[in-house]
């Protein structure tokens, strides 16, 4: 529907400028602080509203097929539109496994049945992803993100060196989880301070960057296109940092649990068991860091969701995973930009121009670009009720908590697939 967004704070690589939006055909038409009136075209006064480019996250767990119970293509997209996103990639543990074009079609058919955003998936590295047998990349590649074994480390040096070298073959990037699985010795949250209190088994921090140490050296080698899953320890950083400064073509995320939270605010609950785990406060301090002098280059929540009953047997015996879709703006704005850490302009950056540039998904608010963007009202507090959601997943370590701003409207393609007053 052709319409004309009027007197919002319009997001621009400059800053934010009030101005009008005219979205014609699914596209942007123009953007100009104002736009004269169109015949026969509807106009949105979005007065006291910022207009980002639609958010994307590169890391998501939609659990289609094979796991419905969890989360559907439905509502896992509809849960990303509540929270602004329009575009992100889901990761390939599902079953069957996409390690091939057939089984990788039975998602996309699933896409294109139930999606209401834009869901490109990734494939698996290895077949089954079980780190033994390279996965069908070169059949997959134009049709995935990239390619992952998410939800486990890929353990053999020599097979992770050929799957990079495929990759950077075919152009496509490494986004790997990473994690040593003969340190992980039982562990299920970090191994810190409340472990050794409270007589739980820890995840020792070298678990997840002595992957990424060896990964970086492969990613320079073969010349790959490595990005780092949800990092979360202060090493991590500093290995990612140097690595970058030697010329890799290495990227990374992490998740707004990890820039807020550490081990200090666990409680003995399964909303708060993730992996990797919430990790120390020198860890969480890092991740700031890396945020602020650019080593960490992009948000991304890890929503993974899991039915009631997987998640409330408390830390040792719940499932690990949380959400985040429909919380991470809000805890980014909350917590770093209204106190004065980061920018509207870096947040949007972190959050959208970022993962949408490395990952080449998602649109930008330029004229004949897609309309997909995002109408945020900054000044709308809100408490956080996960019965609330969109997403079948209900744990978040944010449940109560008191955030500032709401997406009040999400538009892919010029069409509305989020309005809170519809």
């Amino acid at each position: 529907m052709d319409r004309i967004l009027r007197n919002a704070m319009v997001y621009r690589p400059s800053g934010f400028e009030k101005g009008d939006i005219f979205i014609r055909s699914g596209r942007i038409g123009r953007v100009a602080p104002q736009i004269p009136p169109v015949e026969g075209v509807s106009e949105v006064d979005m007065s006291g509203c910022c207009v980002v480019p639609g958010l994307v996250d590169v890391h998501v767990h939609f659990r289609e097929p094979g796991f419905s119970c969890k989360e559907t293509m439905r509502t896992g997209s509809l849960a990303a539109a509540h929270g602004g996103y329009t575009a992100v990639c889901a990761m390939p543990n599902l079953n069957p496994v996409p390690d091939s074009v057939e089984h990788l079609e039975r998602q996309l058919e699933i896409i294109r049945r139930d999606a209401v955003i834009r869901v490109v998936p990734y494939g698996a590295i290895t077949a089954e992803e079980k780190g033994r047998v390279l996965s069908d990349m070169a059949g997959m590649a134009p049709h995935v993100a990239g390619f992952s074994d998410d939800g486990r480390g890929v353990q053999d040096e020599d097979m992770m060196r050929k799957a990079m070298s495929e990759a950077a073959r075919l152009g496509k990037i490494v986004a790997a989880h990473c994690e040593v699985n003969e340190l992980l010795r039982g562990g299920y949250i970090h191994d810190g301070e409340y472990a050794r209190a409270h007589g739980h088994r820890g995840i020792c921090s070298e678990s997840e960057w002595g992957q990424i140490a060896r990964d970086v050296k492969l990613a320079k080698e073969t010349g790959a296109r490595y990005h780092v899953c949800h990092i979360s320890t202060k090493e991590s950083v500093d290995i990612i940092r140097r690595a970058k400064a030697e010329g890799v073509d290495v990227t990374c995320e992490t998740g707004p649990h990890y820039l807020t939270l550490c081990d200090k605010d666990l409680q003995e609950d399964g909303r708060f068991k993730m992996n990797p785990p919430l990790r120390g406060e020198e860890d969480r301090d890092a991740l700031v860091a890396g945020i602020l002098d650019g080593t960490v280059d992009m948000i991304a929540t890890d929503h993974a969701p899991h039915e009631a009953e997987a998640k409330n047997k408390g830390l040792e015996r719940s499932a690990m995973g949380v959400v985040g879709l429909e919380t991470a703006f809000a805890v980014m704005y909350t917590f770093f930009v209204k106190t004065g850490v980061l920018t509207l302009e870096k947040l949007v950056e972190l959050m959208s121009v970022r993962p949408a540039t490395r990952f080449g998904v998602g649109a930008f608010l330029e004229q004949g670009q897609p309309a997909d963007l995002a109408v945020f009202d900054l000044s709308c507090e809100w408490v956080v009720k996960p019965e609330e959601f969109f997403s079948k997943g209900r744990a978040t370590p944010f449940a109560g908590r008191t955030l500032f701003g709401r997406c009040v409207m999400t538009l892919v393609g010029g069409e509305e697939v989020w309005n809170e007053k519809a």
